[in-house]
């Protein structure tokens, strides 16, 4: 029995993606995202700043690291006090651990007092696919010309532990230091650590 065609153009597709996924000193994949207030955001919309991508999910224990301790929003705050476009990611799926409705994530942010830019609900996964996207969180800088300058974890300590923040090197800091001021990131890759993102099944 032959298969229909969508389900083989779909498969070439998801094969394809790891192909697509950003790379360091490359341009940074473009797409179109809703935010948790119904807004569209296109990320050439922005060529001329800074922008932070942020997977999240907020059930992650290695996510809660950095949000019960504020790290992160402390990061948001410095950052797009300054011009940085800060763009939270949540590419769970319906059903899985870190889902949300817009609903919800407002309420998240709300109470977490966070300030990223927008919060962008991915439940397909495109835009996490695109990147190729693995852990929450798993950062990503793009400089101003469009170029993704830095790609991986947050900080150099893998682990769930809020303790371990403050002697950690901050490599999204760091990257965000370096691009602001016209350099090259220093440390372009590093390995994301965190939960695998809950991409639907």
């Amino acid at each position: 029995m032959k298969r229909p065609y969508w389900t083989l153009a779909v498969a070439l597709l998801l094969m394809a993606l790891p192909l697509l996924a950003g790379r360091v000193g490359e341009a940074a994949p473009d797409f179109v995202g809703t935010d948790s207030n119904a807004k569209t955001h296109k990320l050439s919309d922005f060529r001329g700043k800074v922008v932070v991508l942020e997977w999240h999910n907020q059930g992650c224990p290695y996510t809660k690291k950095h949000y019960d301790s504020g790290n992160m929003q402390k990061l948001q705050k410095e950052w797009t006090s300054k011009g940085v476009i800060w763009l939270t990611v949540i590419s769970s799926a319906p059903g899985e651990q870190g889902y949300v409705t817009a609903e919800q994530e407002n309420a998240y942010l709300k109470k977490t007092n966070s300030t990223p830019t927008a919060a962008l609900l991915d439940p397909t996964g495109v835009i996490g696919h695109l990147y190729g996207a693995k852990t929450t969180p798993h950062m990503y800088v793009i400089n101003p010309k469009g170029l993704l300058v830095y790609e991986g974890a947050i900080d150099d300590k893998p682990t769930a532990d809020p303790a371990d923040i403050a002697g950690a090197t901050n490599w999204v800091q760091a990257g965000l230091k370096e691009t602001t001021a016209g350099k090259q990131v220093s440390t372009p890759v590093t390995r994301p650590y965190g939960c695998s993102v809950k991409y639907a099944k």
